[in-house]
């Protein structure tokens, strides 16, 4: 009841992305009955399907919402956005169907932008660690368009850093012992952000500027009370910015270890 009072005009489902999504998984369909010899319900597939399905469910759902109030419940979202969703979707793509992709004018001209992997993962990084700085997130999200076009580059930055590891094309992919060694680096260049989270927590913690803005469009009297009120401990503590980082290094480390896995299956198919 609290929730339906307090967030009940902010707590809906993104119809306009289920829209693009479902048009998305049926040009999928159409476009592996037509360059491919596989089903619907072999693994590719459903990989690719559930990406989307964990794309929307992460962006186009209530949960985008619910997920700013706290620190961990923010980190899971962006943890499974660019550690498991850029992986699932290169690893759904059909090595044909990958081909026929790259045979559109425009997307041969994209080509030539896209960054080495460790350069991308390097920018990732650095761009992650600055997005998570009290200085930068507090003025970052408060310009709605620079915000997204931020996350957006992440996201695209995301799929350059996973693909040593999960191209669509075996051939460019990593031999197992350097795709092990780039593992290894990718945790290495990510721990500061998650330092971040568990240093800054040690030393006094750091004000949420989502909950800052969630507090403004409800008329709340202050940030601390009204997100207290919808979530309670150990969420928007020390705890919570402790969770945060390890919750990070979790999905990031979950997410080499499923590439692998299904790497190597989708690669012997």
């Amino acid at each position: 009841m609290l929730y339906d009072v307090l967030l009940g005009g902010l707590l809906e489902w993104n119809i306009p992305f289920l829209a693009g999504f479902t048009c998305t998984a049926v040009l999928y369909v159409y476009l592996i009955k037509r360059f491919e010899n596989i089903k619907i319900y072999h693994k590719q597939p459903l990989l690719f399907f559930l990406s989307l399905g964990l794309l929307y469910f992460i962006i186009g759902s209530p949960l985008s919402t619910i997920t700013h109030l706290s620190f961990s419940l923010h980190m899971m979202q962006m943890s499974i956005l660019y550690f498991m969703i850029p992986p699932l979707l290169l690893l759904g793509m059909p090595y044909r169907l990958y081909q026929q992709a790259w045979k559109i004018p425009i997307l041969k001209r994209f080509s030539k932008f896209i960054l080495p992997p460790k350069i991308s993962l390097f920018i990732f990084s650095l761009l992650f660690l600055l997005y998570h700085s009290p200085v930068i997130l507090n003025n970052v999200v408060q310009n709605t368009f620079f915000h997204n076009g931020y996350l957006l580059l992440l996201f695209i930055l995301a799929f350059s850093m996973w693909w040593p590891i999960t191209s669509p094309d075996p051939k460019q992919r990593f031999g197992r012992r350097r795709m092990k060694r780039y593992a290894f680096l990718s945790g290495v260049v990510l721990m500061p952000a998650c330092l971040l989270f568990i240093v800054n927590a040690f030393i006094g913690g750091m004000n949420n500027p989502f909950a800052s803005q969630f507090t403004a469009q409800l008329c709340a009297p202050s940030q601390a009370s009204s997100v207290n009120l919808l979530l309670p401990a150990p969420f928007n503590t020390t705890y919570d910015q402790v969770a945060a980082g390890t919750l990070m290094l979790g999905v990031h480390k979950f997410g080499i270890m499923l590439s692998f896995r299904l790497g190597n299956k989708v690669k012997e198919r």
